[in-house]
């Protein structure tokens, strides 16, 4: 059975943006090869339309990027993805289709069915993922900047019990902490 799981870059004090909705903050050099790894394992990518609409930018002509950005174009292309919303009609990137509704039964079943792991993105279609006891991972790029407020990285209430696996430094301050989320 395939792995669902939730990868996210965050602020110290939790958050995936800031107030005003930005997440320029994110200090995404030194982690991006370790990231590439990361997802190139992911054969489906779960999307809310947001989240969506900001990865989009990785469908352009591979040639198109910086080199040492490249092999991450290539990874998310070959990837599935699935967008859940109620606004877009059609999508605009390829190997995607668009849902209305999350259905955690069919994400259930697209997990027993699936050979390799689903990565669930967007803090709050991951909250629905988790409310449902979908997610199996967590894994947080935590950067060195305090936000204040924003989106959270976790649904407001919501209560889970995770064992941490494994942690990772870069030099940048960015931590990655990799947790399993406990049934």
């Amino acid at each position: 059975m395939a792995k669902l799981i939730y990868i996210t870059n965050a602020s110290l004090d939790g958050y995936v943006e800031d107030a005003s909705g930005a997440f320029d903050w994110i200090i995404a050099d030194q982690v991006h090869a370790f990231i590439t790894e990361l997802v190139r394992p992911i054969g489906t990518h779960l999307y809310g339309r947001r989240l969506y609409q900001t990865m989009a930018y990785w469908d352009a002509p591979v040639e198109s990027y910086p080199l040492q950005h490249r092999d991450f174009a290539r990874v998310w292309q070959t990837a599935g993805k699935i967008v859940f919303s109620r606004t877009l009609t059609s999508a605009t990137t390829r190997n995607t289709r668009v849902e209305r509704n999350f259905d955690p039964a069919a994400i259930r079943k697209l997990k027993s069915e699936s050979e390799h792991d689903i990565s669930i993105g967007g803090a709050e279609l991951a909250g629905v993922g988790l409310d449902a006891d979908l997610v199996d991972e967590c894994h947080l790029f935590l950067n060195p900047v305090v936000v204040g407020g924003g989106k959270p990285a976790f649904t407001p209430g919501l209560r889970r019990n995770l064992e941490l696996i494994e942690t990772r430094r870069f030099g940048s301050g960015v931590v990655h902490v990799r947790y399993r989320v406990r049934s």
